[in-house]
């Protein structure tokens, strides 16, 4: 249809070009002595519009003419950009499919051609790293930081963050993470990560709990790496009395009735004799939720109120007859209130549902006391036995080289 509408208005025009021409019978009269050219004007016209024509395809001839190398360097630097970008792009292909030497190979060319050289800088680093290859790692680094001149890139920082930690050198990492704005998300993993390797666990505590409020962290991500952090602040604060009792006050009431959390702390209370304090976290967090391992600890300590600790201990026994800690736990108890009977009872009851060397050498000790010697004898070579068979699977048999 437009092909259509041209031809009809193309041959319109010629026709009203036609009939004006016909119309027309004027003419131009130049005189140049003593010469005389009479031109008809229709004529005059066609020979203006046709010069005009011919000057102007002369003037574009002669300026692409002018202009062609600037059109080929143009050809080739996109070219040659065209090319620099195939060659970023296979570095990314090659860093995430693992082929970390090629990766860096084309990572280094692209930085050569010039195309993004900070990210081409940072792939290449990022491969250099995982060949181990410090020097080379740090020379790309060093370029993409040319590169970006006085303008701190993000990709850079974050590299170079993750690579300290990859050495354990929290403390630079820590210094490089205060380029980054603290809304960063990956600089505040990076700073929980490093926090971490600094064993700053106040940190840890509040970093986790940050991420939580950002949804970086789910609630029972963010409850580990608290409740972890927690268990090695209270395990720091063991040395101190009065800090180890400021550092349990503030442990929220969720946090105390882990069983990680309960036990460092009863833990840091019998190394400083505060063994009321420890009863008491134990028996709040079994009460909470049960595990042997912390009622192992619940005769770890001499003082307190030992009949009502062995009430309670035949109480829990009730709801966990079988819990061969809890019936070496209450052997412990009545052997220290010399309730001979009792303990050699819940003694051989433990060893029976479970043998541990901690239940023999309990039973030995007790035999002993009776001046039952070859009774004493046997529980402490089934004791031994036990700790060498742990201790072996511990290390796989292996001993250790002489210097």
């Amino acid at each position: 249809m437009r092909a259509l509408i041209w031809i009809v208005g193309i041959t319109v025009l010629a026709v009203a070009v036609t009939l004006a021409a016909r119309l027309h019978d004027g003419y131009l009269l130049v005189v140049l002595p003593p010469y005389r050219v009479e031109l008809s004007l229709n004529l005059v016209v066609v020979l203006a519009i046709g010069g005009f024509a011919a000057g102007y395809v002369l003037v574009r001839l002669m300026s692409a003419a002018l202009d062609l190398p600037r059109v080929v360097r143009g050809h080739r630097e996109a070219r040659r950009r065209e090319r620099a970008r195939a060659v970023l792009a296979e570095s990314l292909q090659e860093y995430f499919a693992g082929r970390y030497g090629r990766a860096e190979q084309a990572a280094a060319k692209a930085l050569e051609l010039g195309e993004q050289p900070a990210l081409a800088g940072v792939v290449a680093a990022r491969a250099a790293h995982e060949l181990r290859a410090p020097d080379r790692r740090d020379a790309f680094l060093a370029r993409a930081a040319e590169a970006m001149g006085a303008e701190e890139d993000v990709a850079r920082v974050v590299t170079e963050v993750e690579m300290l930690l990859d050495e354990r050198r929290h403390a630079e990492a820590l210094e490089r993470l205060k380029r980054l704005p603290r809304r960063h998300t990956a600089a505040l993993r990076l700073e929980l990560k490093a926090q971490q390797q600094a064993r700053n666990w106040d940190q840890v505590m509040a970093l986790a709990e940050t991420l939580r409020k950002r949804n970086v962290f789910d609630a029972t991500q963010a409850g580990e790496v608290r409740r972890a952090a927690l268990v090695e602040s209270l395990r720091r604060k063991a040395l101190d009395s009065a800090a180890l009792e400021a550092a349990w006050a503030k442990v929220p009431s969720a946090d105390r009735k882990d069983r990680r959390v309960a036990a460092a702390a009863a833990r840091g209370f019998v190394a400083l004799g505060g063994c009321d304090k420890a009863f008491r976290v134990i028996e709040e967090a079994l009460d909470a939720e049960w595990d042997s391992d912390l009622a192992g600890l619940y005769a770890e300590c001499e003082g307190g109120e030992a009949v009502k600790r062995i009430e309670r201990a035949e109480a829990w026994l009730k709801q966990h007859a079988n819990d061969a800690v809890l019936l070496l736990t209450l052997g412990r108890l009545c052997a220290a209130q010399e309730l001979w009977g009792k303990a050699q009872s819940y003694l051989d009851a433990s060893l029976a549902v479970e043998p541990t060397h901690s239940a023999h050498l309990a039973a030995a000790r007790l035999q002993e006391h009776l001046g039952n010697a070859e009774a004493a004898s046997r529980h402490y070579r089934e004791s031994l036995d036990l700790a060498l068979a742990q201790l072996k699977a511990a290390t796989g048999g292996r001993r250790r080289t002489p210097l």
